[in-house]
C-alpha cells in the first residue's frame, strides 16, 4: 500500500476569498469600495481598517466567498494526497463553528477529522503547506507553497513557491 504525501491547506485567503469578505464588509459599512490595487503590499489591517470590527461580527466567516477552482481542486487533491485543513482560528473563537459550517457547505468531501482549528500551526507536520502567510510557512520544514494574496504582494518569498491560484496549484501538484 501506498502512503499518501500529507498536504495541510489554510483556509482564509486560500480556500475562503477573505479580501472579497473584506470588500463587501467596508463597502456596506462605510459606502467605501476598496480596489485590489490599493491593498497591494498592505496588512489586512491596514488595507481594511474596519477588519478587526467585522472579524467579530457574526456571519462574517460563514458568508465568505469560496477562491475560485478551489472546490474542484480540493476535491481531486484529496483523492491523491492525505489532506487537512489547518487554520489558526483561535484568535477569533467564533469564527470555530462559522468555519466548521463553512466547511461542510462548500467543501462536504473534507470529513470532520480533516478540520485542525488551533491556535498556531507551529505543531503542523506534512510533506506541502498551501498558506498565504510567512508566519506559517517561515518554521514549516517540508515544501512551502505561497498563495499570493495582496498583504505578500512584492514580498521576498523566502525560499517558499509562490502560487498565483488553485489552477497553478493543480498543475504543480496533480
Amino acid at each position: 500500500m501506498d502512503i499518501k504525501k500529507r498536504i495541510l491547506v489554510d483556509m482564509d485567503g486560500v480556500l475562503s476569498n477573505i479580501y472579497e469578505q473584506f470588500k463587501r464588509y467596508e463597502l456596506e459599512d462605510t459606502g467605501t469600495l476598496i480596489e485590489r490595487s490599493e491593498t497591494l503590499g498592505k496588512t489586512e489591517q491596514e488595507a481594511f481598517v474596519n477588519s478587526l470590527k467585522y472579524v467579530i461580527k457574526k456571519g462574517f466567516w460563514r458568508t465568505i466567498p469560496v477562491m475560485p477552482n478551489a472546490i474542484d481542486t480540493l476535491r481531486i487533491l484529496n483523492k491523491k494526497y492525505e489532506v487537512f485543513i489547518i487554520s489558526s482560528a483561535m484568535e477569533f473563537p467564533n469564527s470555530l463553528e462559522e468555519k466548521y459550517y463553512w466547511m461542510e457547505e462548500h467543501f462536504p468531501f473534507i470529513t470532520w477529522k480533516q478540520l485542525v482549528l488551533c491556535g498556531s500551526k507551529v505543531m503542523a507536520k506534512g510533506d506541502i503547506m498551501i498558506d498565504d502567510h510567512f508566519k506559517n510557512l517561515d518554521y514549516f520544514d517540508g515544501r512551502a507553497l505561497l498563495f499570493s494574496q495582496p498583504h505578500n504582494f512584492g514580498k521576498e518569498n523566502r525560499g517558499h513557491e509562490r502560487v498565483e491560484g488553485w489552477v497553478e496549484i493543480s498543475k504543480i501538484l496533480l
